[in-house]
């Protein structure tokens, strides 16, 4: 599984007309870990940024429940 998901990674970044990567899946399957790996093992450079952190964008969710 994770070739499988590396590989796609791979062609995503070889890609001559690649598009912005958004990642979706289900809580806890390994999204998080996979596109750090991903970074670590592909780009010489990479940085991780977790918006759900970040307490006014949780405030500003919390307003719309």
């Amino acid at each position: 599984m994770l070739r499988f998901f590396l590989q796609n990674l791979l062609e995503w970044k070889n890609s001559p007309d690649r598009k912005p990567l958004l990642i979706q899946g289900a809580r806890q399957v390994g999204k998080t870990w996979i596109m750090k790996e991903f970074g670590k093992t592909s780009f010489k450079n990479f940085i991780y940024i977790n918006f759900e952190k970040n307490e006014n964008r949780r405030k500003r969710n919390l307003a719309y429940f």
